[in-house]
Parts: structure tokens; sequence; C-alpha cells
């Protein structure tokens, strides 16, 4: 291998540091000749610069070795993972084949880099995913649970590399994708300590502003939060130490996308979050003991301090679906502030770190095991006939990030659902006929409708009926996504199904008319009518809302006067024809943009969506109507990312904001028309700020209001919004959309 051609110093030095890493880690689960094998096979394939440096400069062996390292520290995976993981990239070039590879190791190998080459348009674009190669994905995923690992270690890997990526565009695209998709997939896996670094990456490439915020925040009070979190535990440790425990007790902060959310959900400043930091306690227990101990730990801990009972979750009796036990009890800590404890042993705790892997080490299973039931799960929604693949999207989205809830069936048989689950989820999760045929249900005994929502611990028995058939409301209260593709599969075959039915319908009626009417007619008639299909046109007929013998009538009405109109049309030259075509509406704002880095004077508009504003972070979206100017906080900046990142461009504003433009605030505050009146006071006062338009409703001793403002640009809403926020009264203030 010519180094000194294909690596830097820096990156030789690093290079071999991290090889050494690998195989010392792999020891154990390597096999005697399997080094001797890989250099082998290796030595001529970086010749052929299988591992070339990607646009973005990044050393491609570089990053598959750091990735390698990812799958086995952080992760946990072994062998055969791993080795699929370092000869792909020669297999995807051409450089060797998957029977040379299964001939110099074996054929679960060849198998997984197999499945890895299914999912190599993404890792050679490095796009976001749209919706149809989301759904190739899903199926690879589905085939085998080592292809979601090597994956999410591959994203870390480029996350942590996101310094080196030199187009703006390539890092914000990685950063959608990450917080897209495998950031839910790390959580659904076990991977909590992945998961929260996938999210505060993709925060720090996506927002940084607000990511160097709460980071320079918690820098700020990290001496006054290091003596607090001190202040609680000395006495918790001596406690612990004289019941004869052996522990490990330590403060654990936040993850920074997880303060951000909380920023933002409760609308408060950052110095309004005070639960920044929970308190872990690790038992070395032996696994006979390791409940005990725990229960041990919890009494001491709520003998000390005054426990909420709402917030505390028992995973250690029943674990998750992921193989995560832990106890988590929330209490009145000194200054009488809420602290989270967490309690766990090193086993429950490498399980918490390294999730699925870690899991399977302990059970005593091989790596291809998997999860089950979330990988049946994924194969039930992929065949849902019909589904559309952003449908799947969501479904598969929401369905990662669902909590869990434990119920049970008259035979005492465990059922795990989604939290917000339904006695109609239930049905399902028993049988697609029995959730067909549900009408009610028992829950300990007590009828209850289909759209009782369960809690932990309920023992339900499903009444059916065999003339239930799935309705359309029921969409609107179940929670788990084998529920929801059942039934929207039920209802597209029921509908096609009527459909068929009535068209058969009205051709035999039109025959006993002797009614010969056209396609084109009948279609025109449909449009006319407003639908936008023709099944649509069709259901109707079949469930009474149109009359057959009308849209006969009709039919031949319109007919008869489309023959007469050609009749009496003269011929006109097409050179006469005149087209009504809109002017387009011009950006007022000149030059102020500069669009695609060095392009200028390009009409754009901007979005209504978000309505930015001069100073505000922004991107183009090139849509039907010309270039769209959105924020990247935008509401709908995610799917337009995920579904047509080729379609986003980048912008930013240059000069000086000389237009004015329009935002909404929205501020709530006690229910007094002088308040009112010194916002209005402070807004008349601030210079080239107008006040356009206001609002006002009061609830309950407080109003709320939406003022609708002109203002220049970003630096003096922010100064404005300052002063507002000292007006005596007032509660809060935001910036709608």
């Amino acid at each position: 291998m010519n180094t000194e051609k294909f690596f830097t110093e820096e990156e030789k030095r690093i290079f071999f540091s991290k090889y050494r890493e690998l195989f010392n880690t792999l020891s154990e689960s390597l096999e005697k000749d399997d080094v001797p094998k890989i250099r082998q096979l290796l030595r001529p394939v970086v010749a052929l610069e299988c591992y070339s440096r990607d646009r973005n400069g990044v050393n491609g062996l570089l990053r598959n070795i750091e990735t390698a390292l990812i799958a086995t520290k952080d992760i946990g995976l072994k062998r055969t993972s791993v080795l699929a993981l370092i000869l792909y990239r020669p297999v995807l070039k051409k450089a060797i084949t998957t029977e040379e590879v299964e001939m110099a190791f074996n054929a679960d190998v060849s198998l997984i880099i197999n499945r890895l080459l299914k999912t190599s348009d993404l890792y050679a674009r490095n796009t976001a995913i749209n919706s149809e190669n989301f759904h190739r994905l899903l199926f690879s995923f589905a085939e085998d649970v080592r292809v979601i690992l090597i994956m999410i270690a591959d994203r870390l890997c480029m996350m942590r590399m996101g310094k080196n990526i030199t187009e703006d565009n390539d890092r914000i695209r990685l950063a959608t994708e990450v917080s897209y998709l495998y950031a839910p997939l790390a959580h659904r896996l076990g991977l909590y300590k992945i998961k929260s670094e996938f999210e505060d990456l993709s925060l720090k490439y996506l927002d940084p502003k607000q990511y160097y915020y709460i980071k320079d925040k918690l820098n700020e009070t990290k001496r006054s939060r290091d003596i607090y979190i001190e202040k609680f535990i000395e006495p918790v440790r001596k406690k612990l130490h004289d019941a004869g425990l052996k522990f490990d007790i330590k403060g654990r902060i936040k993850s920074i996308h997880s303060i951000n959310s909380k920023i933002k959900k409760q609308k408060v400043e950052f110095e309004g979050i005070y639960d920044l930091f929970a308190i872990r306690i690790v038992l070395d227990s032996e696994k006979e003991k390791e409940r005990a101990d725990c229960w041990h730990v919890f009494s001491i801990i709520t003998d000390m301090y005054q426990p909420n009972p709402k917030r505390m979750r028992d995973w250690i009796s029943v674990p998750k679906t992921n193989g995560y036990e832990s106890l988590h009890i929330t209490v009145l800590g000194p200054q009488k502030r809420w602290v989270e404890v967490q309690i766990r042993t090193q086993r429950m705790d490498e399980i918490a770190e390294k999730g699925l892997a870690a899991h399977w080490k302990y059970k005593g299973g091989q790596e291809e095991h998997g999860l089950d039931e979330f990988l049946a799960d994924v194969r039930a929604v992929l065949e849902t006939q019909g589904a559309t693949p952003m449908d799947l999207m969501k479904e598969f989205k929401m369905d990662l990030y669902q909590d869990e809830i434990y119920v049970f069936t008259p035979n005492g048989d465990l059922i795990k659902l989604g939290k917000g689950a339904t006695v109609l989820d239930f049905a399902f999760a028993i049988h697609s006929k029995i959730g067909r045929r549900c009408i009610s249900g028992k829950v300990n005994g007590r009828n209850v409708p289909i759209k009782y929502v369960l809690n932990n611990g309920d023992t339900i028995e499903v009444i059916t009926s065999p003339t239930q058939t799935p309705k359309r409301d029921w969409l609107s209260f179940v929670a788990t996504s084998k529920a929801r593709s059942k039934i929207k599969q039920a209802l597209r075959e029921e509908y096609a199904k009527n459909a068929e039915l009535a068209k058969e319908q009205l051709q035999r009626r039109m025959k006993n008319r002797k009614a010969d009417i056209e396609d084109a007619v009948l279609m025109r008639y449909i449009k006319k009518k407003g639908y936008k299909s023709v099944t649509d046109f069709y259901v109707d007929i079949a469930e009474g809302k149109l009359d057959i013998n009308s849209v006969i009538d009709e039919c031949i009405e319109q007919e008869q006067k489309e023959k007469e109109m050609l009749d009496h049309t003269e011929t006109r030259s097409a050179g006469e024809y005149v087209a009504n075509i809109e002017a387009k509406e011009l950006s007022t704002q000149q030059d102020i943009l500069v669009i695609d880095k060095n392009l200028t004077g390009i009409d754009y508009k901007l979005a209504k969506c978000c309505n930015p504003i001069y100073g505000d972070p922004v991107f183009g979206f090139v849509s039907t109507q010309g270039v769209k100017i959105h924020r990247m906080d935008c509401p709908n900046a995610t799917e337009m990312r995920t579904r047509f990142g080729y379609r986003i461009i980048p912008a930013e504003w240059s000069g000086k904001g000389t237009s004015g433009y329009t935002v909404t605030l929205r501020i709530v505050g006690n229910d007094d028309i002088s308040i009112v009146t010194n916002i209005t006071s402070v807004i008349s006062k601030e210079n080239r700020v107008s006040l356009r338009s206001i609002n006002i409703d009061s609830v309950d001793g407080l109003f709320q209001g939406t003022f609708t403002i002109i203002i220049p640009d970003i630096s003096s809403l922010k100064i404005l919004m300052k002063k507002l926020q000292c007006v005596k009264g007032v509660k809060n203030i935001h910036r709608m959309n």
C-alpha cells in the first residue's frame, strides 16, 4: 500500500491508530487467519482507488475504518458485520466479487454485502431520502437488522466528520436525513447515546445559532449546576454506601437537542428550563440480585426525597421491546427543584448505551436474530397494498418514536402496544380479521367502546360481529401503524369493490335505456361535476349520493349541447388564439438576496408559510412558480429537503435591507387594556417599524393578541421583541410562521 500517496501525515497517523484499535476490539471474535486475508484482499484494492476521496475531500479508507470502529465500540457488532463493512466498498467498485469474499470468509459476510449494495445509491449520491428510495431502504432494513446498524454507524461517522464537508448543501442534506430517519431508528433500537449525538449534531448543522446559544449557556451555568449535583449526590452516596451496595453515581446533562425541544415546546427561555440534568446510579450487582438491588435503591431515594408518582417509569419489571431496563423516578431535591434519578445495573447500562447488540450479548443470541417484532411490523406496513411511499414515511417515523404500554389477553398473554393505543389497536395486534370485525371490548371486565385508550396492565377482551366492516373514522383514533395500515387497506379494497359494482350498474342501466354515451363525454361530465377521480364518482353512485337515471339524463343533455355547439362554431385560424397568461409576480427586493452563491438579479418570492425577513437564515426552493425563499427553520423545510433535495439551492442576504417585511407576533399577557396600549406605544416608537394590524382575545384573565408589523430586518425584530418582553404584564411573546 502506497501510504505516502494515499494519506496525509495526519491521516496516516489516525488511520494506523484506528486500525490497531479496531482489531484489538475485535480480537476475541476474529478467526486466526482473518487479518491476513483482509490484507491480501485490500492491498490491490487501495491501488485501484476504491477508497478514493469523495467530492468533499473525505478519505474513503479513513471513513471506512472509523465506521467499523463505531460499529464495534459504540454498537457492539462483531466479526461478520465488520468484515462486510470493510469489504463492501471494493465489491461496490467491482474490485473484488462477493464470490471471492465468500471463499475467503463465509456466505453470511457476502449476504450482508449484497444487502448493503441495495442501499448503494444513497451512499453514492449522499442525497436526502425521497419517498421512493426510502421505500426501498426500508425493505433492506426489514430483511436484516444488521444493515440498519451498519448504516447507523456510517451516518454517525459522517456526522462526526461534518466539519470536513466543504459543501454546505451536502452537510444540510446529511443532517436532515439523519434527523428524519437515523435518529428515530437509533431510538427504536435502544441506541440512546447515538440517538442523542445524532440529534445534537443535526441541530448543530441545521440551526448552528441555536446550538451554540444553548451550548454557551450550559458552559456559563456549569459551575452552579455541578455544585447542586454534588449537593444532591453526597447524602445519597453515603446512604447507598451504608447499605453495602457497590455502585457508581454521577450527574448527566440533558442533550442540547432535548433542551432546545423543551424551549420550543414550553415557549420559554433557557433560564426557564429547570430539569437540565439527571442523576444516574449504576449498580454492580449479580444477575439474580439485580431487581432487588434496584428496588432497594429506589426505596432509599424516595425515603430521602419526595417522589412524583406521575413521573415514575418502571422498565425493570417489563423491559422495552429493544431490551432497555431501568427505573426512572423524579424527586423533589434541595431548593425545591425536581431531579430525575435513573437506577440500573452495569448490564442494564450497557444495553442502554449499545442497545440491541448488547442485548444479543447478554441473551447469548446471534446478530441475525434481531428485533423480530419490530421487523415484522415494518414488513406489515411495507406490504400494505396501495400505500404511497409518503404514507409509509409518516407511519414509519411515527411508530419509531412511540413509547410502549403493556396489556394482557384474557389468557394472560402479554401484548406490547404504542402509547395511546385503543381497544381497536389491540384487536388488530391480535389479528387483522379480529380488528376488522371489532365492535367493542371489555377492559378489566368493563364494557368499553373501540376507541377506549388503554393503560398499562389492562386486560382486554375483544367483542366482534360478522357484520362489522372498517370505517374511515377509525383512522382518527387508532395509534399503531399496523392498525392504521390494515384499516387503510380494507377501506381501499371496499372502495374499489363498490366503485366496480357501481360502474357495472351504470353500464347496465345505459344499455337498458339504449343510451350510447361516449366515454369522452362521460369523463368530461365527471370532471365538470368536480370529481378528482373516476373512482370517487362511482363510489358516490354506490352510496346513493348520485341518482343513476339523473346521471344518464345529464350526460345525454351534455352530449346534445356539445354537438350543437360544434355545428354552429365557425372554424378559426390557430393564429388567432390569444393566450391568457397571468403576469409573473416579481420580487421587489432586487439583488438583496444572492441565489446559489454568486447569482443576483434572479426573480424570487418570499414563501408565505414561514415569512422570511432580511437576516433570517434562508434557502431557495425551485418550484413551478419560480424560486421561493424559505427560512431554515420553516415548518415545511424537512419535507422539502427529504422529498425534493435536488430542488434546494443556497441563498443568503447581501447588502442592507431596505424594504419592509411583514411579521406577526403573538403576545400573551395580563388582561389589562393599558398593557396593550404600552405594547402599541413601544412598536410605534421603533425606527422603521410600523403596526399593520392587531387582534386581541381575552380568556380567563389573560389577553392573547396577534400583532402584525412591518419591520426592516431580523436585528430590528430581536430588539423589538426584547423591549416588548420588558413591558409589565407581558407573559410570553413569540414570532408566528
